[in-house]
């Protein structure tokens, strides 16, 4: 604490000297990236809220599972381009059991993470139709989706829903819908960052239109089962993850394995096509790819184009996972759910403090406890608030990247352990010293 405040000027200074942005429109790799200089630099450890990086050990099954398919010679043969049939017929098993949906396993394509199927998913999605011409983001949202539709030279609009709940979503979508140029739409449930959860009425206006509209559906689960306030976790048993596939076939699903099953390190995430849109055609595709089916489009045009598949023994490691899972002998919940009480108890710390939880209330009932929460500090822009709370060693990203509306941080639980939890609430006293609000 004898260092703390940082001094801006050196803060400053190492982002301008290795070419970074002012902090306050930093991305979230640029952030880390300058929270790594800054604690070579001075030596003290940072409290790291601003990476969406699991915190927890990845269940060892998976590991044995790929291990064993590393000994038997895997590594040097091309995995199949759509997924290892194992790893399908699981994917697809755990889509029924856990979302009580069916889809086939050829609809069930491995990926490198959920974030190359999200990309997969704009190439084919968006170029589907020539009169069509990009993507509508449910915000706030993942900031790296719009660099993909950006990277690709798509147009995307955006809104956030927070102020759009309920019965109110309708009309906001439509008034986007109605031009006719929406191709696709997305949206993260539970959402990234502001951890509030779409219900039944609101994915089921979502799956109304995109019918009504033709548009598809990218529904990224990325913490899929993580709202703790319902038990989603027991295969076949209801409650299931809430889902807009209940209510169209315009949709695909991606899963990731990063964060409930720990496995972001090895790079494997899934996107479930619908059976109907896997096998329906669009004319348009052959503009692009040598198939005018969409499944044929996105496995042997898209998919094989960027990678050729995803790592095979990674494959059999999450296939073994996801048996584990099917079969009831592993339950994720019961190690995910540490995130949880993490959350409600940095809470406190934030708030006893002066500051206040920006996307507080679910509908009309408070945000649950989870993956992240949001903060903000009176007097304070969210840029400000960034620069000031990096002097005090303490890390997160503004909410204006992620297409928020409102000013503020998102703040990450999973890298913070308890045990600097003494020390986060030390630096945030002096913060709040330092910081007096005026009433």
């Amino acid at each position: 604490m004898e260092n703390i405040p940082i001094p801006a000027e050196l803060i400053n200074g190492l982002a301008k000297e290795n070419g970074l942005p002012p902090v306050g429109s930093a991305s979230i790799r640029e952030i880390s990236f300058l929270v790594d200089l800054i604690e070579k630099k001075t030596g003290i450890p940072f409290v790291r809220m601003e990476m969406g990086v699991p915190g927890l050990p990845t269940p060892p099954v998976a590991v044995e599972a790929e291990i064993a398919a590393l000994r038997k010679g895997v590594s040097s043969l091309y995995p199949a381009i759509g997924g290892i049939p194992s790893l399908k017929q699981e994917a697809s098993r755990f889509i029924k059991l856990f979302i009580d949906v069916d889809i086939k396993p050829e609809g069930c394509i491995p990926t490198v993470g959920s974030m190359m199927g999200a990309m997969i998913s704009f190439l084919v999605a968006n170029r589907n139709d020539h009169t069509k011409e990009g993507t509508l983001f449910l915000d706030p949202g993942f900031p790296v989706h719009k660099q993909q539709v950006k990277m690709l030279g798509h147009d995307y609009y955006s809104f956030d829903l927070y102020n759009y709940r309920g019965k109110k979503l309708r009309a906001k979508l439509e008034s986007y819908l109605e031009s006719g140029r929406i191709s696709s739409f997305l949206y993260s449930n539970p959402n990234n960052p502001a951890w509030i959860c779409l219900n039944d009425e609101e994915l089921g206006i979502i799956g109304e239109l995109s019918m009504k509209y033709d548009a598809i559906v990218i529904e990224d689960l990325a913490y899929f089962g993580m709202d703790f306030r319902k038990d989603y976790s027991h295969p076949g048993v209801a409650p299931f993850q809430p889902t807009v596939a209940h209510y169209t076939d315009n949709y695909i699903l991606l899963i990731s394995s990063s964060k409930i099953f720990s496995y972001a390190g090895q790079r494997i995430g899934l996107m479930a096509i619908s059976d109907t849109l896997y096998n329906r055609s669009y004319p348009d595709l052959l503009r692009y790819y040598s198939s005018d089916k969409f499944g044929h489009s996105v496995i042997f045009g898209a998919l094989y184009g960027i990678s050729a598949g995803v790592a095979h023994s990674v494959q059999y490691g999450l296939a073994g996972l996801l048996k584990s899972l099917n079969d009831g002998t592993y339950n994720y919940r019961d190690d995910v759910i540490e995130y949880e009480g993490k959350a409600a108890a940095m809470k406190k710390f934030f708030l006893s403090n002066g500051f206040r939880i920006v996307y507080d209330k679910d509908l009309d009932v408070p945000v649950a406890d989870g993956f992240y929460f949001t903060i903000s500090y009176p007097g304070m822009s969210g840029s400000e608030l960034l620069q000031e709370l990096i002097s005090y060693g303490i890390s997160a990203i503004t909410l204006d990247i992620t297409g928020s509306e409102k000013e503020g941080l998102r703040a990450c639980v999973s890298m913070v352990p308890r045990d600097i939890f003494p020390e986060l609430e030390k630096r945030l006293k002096k913060f709040k010293e330092d910081h007096p609000v005026l009433n």
